[in-house]
């Protein structure tokens, strides 16, 4: 699971070259109905199916439903960043991830999300454990410096917040 591009270049990379120990075939999904307003969304998947496509990378995009994403975190929306709202959010994703991978005939599912400096990767993998239920969660340590690496070589769109429009930045 991506959230954008400039979090998920490294691990995309390294799935690519195989340094990823039994992942052999994967998918990049790209479920992010938290992202506001849809501009920014639009902007991040744009990245993300770029660099998906200059890899020859696999990706498959989610429906961006808003509406339906602010009544699943409901209550939690003056939440602290990595507090319950994200761990909400997190939870309500990797569980569409797993509809998705049953439907699909895939057996695992993996995630950047925590990679962002916004994130916390403990809360990330709780998350995908606590959800993914019969299909299993990955908790993958990403190569940092490899990501940083293609950030710093590629003119990837870069955004300062996770992407809800609760966490804004001013």
């Amino acid at each position: 699971m991506s959230c954008c591009a400039p979090c998920s270049c490294g691990a995309i990379k390294q799935l690519v070259n195989g340094e990823i120990c039994g992942i052999d075939d994967f998918i990049v999904m790209f479920f992010n109905p938290n992202i506001f307003p849809e501009t920014e969304y639009q902007k991040r998947l744009n990245e993300q199916i770029k660099y998906c496509e200059k890899m020859g990378v696999k990706y498959v995009v989610g429906d961006y439903d808003h509406k339906k994403w602010k009544q699943e975190i409901s209550g939690l929306e003056n939440e602290p960043e990595r507090g319950a709202r994200c761990s909400k959010c997190f939870a309500y994703r990797f569980c569409y991830a797993r509809e998705y991978a049953i439907k699909n005939g895939f057996n695992a599912i993996a995630s950047v999300f925590g990679v962002s400096r916004h994130k916390n990767q403990n809360q990330v993998d709780c998350a995908g454990n606590e959800s993914c239920g019969i299909i299993k969660y990955i908790p993958i340590k990403w190569d940092e410096s490899l990501r940083q690496e293609i950030n710093h070589e590629s003119d990837f769109y870069r955004q300062n917040y996770c992407g809800c429009e609760f966490s804004i930045r001013k």
